[in-house]
């Protein structure tokens, strides 16, 4: 492995929540009486974290959302977590791939701690992580674009940046990774190639997560 530490993006690259999270972030916001469809909701807030939802609301009509806008989301969404999540198909065997081979491995994610251990839980990643290995963008108080996360990631696991590969979805992450000086590896189950590289330069493209060790070998 030619990586001192692997960084994993969570949402839609190690549990399957982005079909689920969007699919209620669409719906809450068109009930508010801001109309977003499933596919806007992926457009716009795939992979960021939900200060996000508050800030384009804001730019675009004017209007705040409500005081419980986050509480009462994320009791959605971890609803549908507990009833429907599963790990992204793959992610088990590249997880004991990385274990066995010593390399190194975390999670930096624009979601919530709780989120990141509610999803873990359900799915049982949460064997494969020590809870010194999951960053939040709580942690830093930026989500994606920002850098941030990816920098506060490395720096508390011990590894320079130009030293990371990071695993992302969405452009948000991509633009993050780069901004961090760190190569990245795009996803493609969800989010089109053309998306992830128009983001900015992509180390690698794959669409299937069996298809990664050999990637980053």
């Amino acid at each position: 492995m030619r990586y001192d530490l692997i960084i994993f993006d969570n949402d839609g690259v190690l549990v399957d929540s982005e079909p689920l999270s969007n699919t209620i972030l669409a719906g809450y916001l068109t009930e508010l009486g801001h109309p977003t469809s499933y596919e806007e909701s992926l457009r716009d807030y795939m992979g960021a974290a939900v200060h996000r939802v508050h800030d384009l609301v804001k730019e675009r009509t004017g209007q705040l959302l409500p005081e419980d806008f986050e509480t009462t989301l994320h009791a959605r969404v971890f609803e549908a977590f507990e009833r429907e999540l599963e790990p992204v198909a793959g992610v088990d065997e590249v997880l004991g791939k990385l274990t066995a081979d010593g390399t190194p491995y975390c999670v930096a994610s624009s979601g919530s701690h709780e989120r990141i251990r509610v999803g873990h839980r359900k799915t049982g990643l949460d064997e494969w992580f020590e809870e010194e290995w999951i960053f939040s963008s709580q942690d830093v108080g930026k989500g994606k674009p920002a850098p941030d996360l990816f920098l506060h990631a490395a720096r508390e696991m011990g590894v320079a940046p130009e030293r990371c590969a990071v695993i992302e979805d969405s452009p948000l992450g991509v633009q993050a990774a780069v901004a961090a000086g760190m190569d990245v590896y795009g996803f493609t189950a969800m989010t089109p190639a053309e998306k992830l590289t128009a983001a900015g330069p992509v180390t690698g493209l794959f669409a299937r997560m069996e298809e990664l060790p050999t990637l980053l070998a």
